[in-house]
């Protein structure tokens, strides 16, 4: 199993294990949806990257707490509550129908009653995890590729993140559409998205994209030209689409209607941080000079050490 830092990903092989892990991840993430405080822009439905792969954080049930980890290095996931009860799974080769009629068993053993919409959403043909005997595939050693992956990404998008003084999300993966992503926002309106996404009413799209914004994040496409981080500013100003990005390997995506950098483009430079990073920062300057933004009050006056040696957010 490779330890590289930036691997090279299997992604013409993965779509099997990718495609089951996906349908997983949304069980677990409607799990967090039914039961967690609504948030601006469903920031309360999200996974997080850790050190071992993805976990929910601590979901409220009642007065106590519950949390789910998947872990991609000893392939298992965890359940576990503030009042000692836990169950685990191992991850390995099932249907979705299994895993999920075995998940939810697992939290009804823990007192932990929750129903779910089991239609998958972002997902060409679905079909309800209760059903879904045709998703069963996982090479561990492809998921946990995904999730090294996902660890850069994370590592990067957070560097990026810093260099931003307005509100802006938490690095964080949307089980939706199997993207990381972070979020800076002008703090203006936007206007009403037209929806359109599978199997997604159009006002949930209405809220995430209700204030202007800029996003970046990686998505594991498997897909020519494959896994890729990508920034888009909404909504789209005049002009973008044919705006000076880098670095040079970094693109218009036409068919996504996004600009791309290819996990390949920035693992084969010099220095794949300062590649991926250029990228959203040259795609956010572009997007938000077209778009208008108070850039002198959105942005830090400096960049902060580490750790910071002084105020780096004090307007001056």
């Amino acid at each position: 199993m490779t330890k590289e830092p930036w691997p090279e990903l299997p992604w013409t092989e993965w779509k099997p294990t990718l495609d089951t892990l996906h349908m997983w991840l949304q069980v677990v993430g409607k799990v967090r949806l039914a039961l967690a405080a609504p948030q601006n822009h469903w920031w309360h439905t999200t996974l997080y990257v850790t050190s071992r792969g993805l976990t929910t954080s601590p979901i409220p049930i009642g007065t106590r707490d519950f949390q789910v980890d998947l872990d991609f290095i000893h392939h298992r996931l965890d359940v576990a509550d503030t009042e000692g009860g836990a169950f685990a799974m191992t991850l390995a080769e099932m249907p979705v129908a299994t895993f999920y009629r075995e998940f939810m068993a697992g939290l009804r053993g823990l007192g932990i009653e929750v129903r779910i919409w089991t239609m998958p959403v972002e997902f060409a043909d679905p079909i309800p995890f209760e059903l879904d005997e045709q998703h069963a595939s996982y090479e561990p050693v492809h998921a946990n590729l995904f999730w090294r992956a996902l660890v850069q990404a994370d590592r990067v998008l957070k560097t990026f993140q810093t260099g931003w003084a307005g509100k802006q999300s938490p690095v964080h993966l949307f089980w939706g559409g199997m993207d990381l992503a972070t979020s800076r926002y002008s703090g203006r309106p936007a206007p009403l998205h037209p929806g359109g996404i599978p199997t997604m009413a159009d006002w949930v799209n209405q809220e995430a994209f209700s204030r202007e914004e800029f996003a970046a994040g990686w998505w594991a496409s498997t897909d020519p030209p494959g896994p890729a981080f990508y920034s888009y500013t909404y909504p789209e100003p005049d002009g973008l689409t044919s705006a000076t990005i880098r670095p040079a390997e970094a693109f218009f995506h036409s068919r996504l209607d996004e600009f791309a950098l290819t996990w390949d483009g920035a693992r084969l430079a010099p220095d794949p941080d300062a590649a991926a990073l250029e990228f959203f920062q040259s795609t956010y300057e572009a997007g938000a000079d077209l778009a208008g933004w108070d850039r002198a009050s959105l942005e830090p006056s400096e960049i902060p050490a580490r750790p910071p040696k002084r105020p780096w957010s004090v307007l001056r």
